[in-house]
């Protein structure tokens, strides 16, 4: 019974380190988000000091880093973090509620009066706009570089470093500012 515990041991051990992948823990962050949400500030330690007594961190670790996370690297997927349908409400720099759900293919944002969509197409990998059902690609990315997409219909290759990034928002800038 020790050679085969030990075997399955350096088996696994073997798998977590041949697959190169630190992987998203969508299953632990689960858990650990539900803890945060549980009470006050008193109830959520004595529940986070009780989930480590009784070692669901330490499982749902072990799982997320063993199973999902391996799942994760060959498929390109979580099992676990996919959100879909799910809704959140923010306040916007207004102040005013917006609710934000996750759709198979990017996010949907409402105010109540009106929505808009943010839609991920991985063909091109590409995030379009549509709004009063007209669609604008905003950006396509293809490695280190970006293709910006303006409210004038300009285009503007950037790099995805901290030289593309202020780039892009002195181009967003001056194109919002003259609309």
């Amino acid at each position: 019974m020790k050679k085969i515990m030990k075997s399955v041991a350096i088996l696994l051990s073997v798998c977590v380190m041949m697959s190169s992948c630190m992987g998203s823990f969508g299953l632990t962050k689960k858990i650990y988000n539900w803890n945060e949400g549980v009470g006050d500030k008193w109830v959520n330690e004595i529940v986070f000091v009780a989930m480590n007594i009784v070692p669901i961190y330490s499982i749902t670790l072990f799982v997320d880093a063993v199973v999902l996370n391996s799942v994760e690297f060959w498929t390109g997927d979580s099992p676990i973090s996919s959100n879909v349908g799910e809704s959140k409400i923010v306040k916007n720099a207004n102040g005013e509620e917006v609710t934000i759900t996750t759709n198979e293919n990017g996010y949907s944002v409402s105010n109540g009066e009106t929505a808009m969509n943010f839609i991920f197409d991985a063909n091109d990998n590409s995030w379009s706009m549509e709004y009063n059902n007209q669609v604008n690609k905003l950006i396509s990315i293809d490695g280190n570089n970006a293709v910006l997409y303006t409210v004038n219909g300009e285009t503007m290759n950037v790099t995805l470093d901290a030289v593309g990034v202020n780039a892009a928002r002195q181009m967003f800038m001056g194109s919002y500012a003259m609309n």
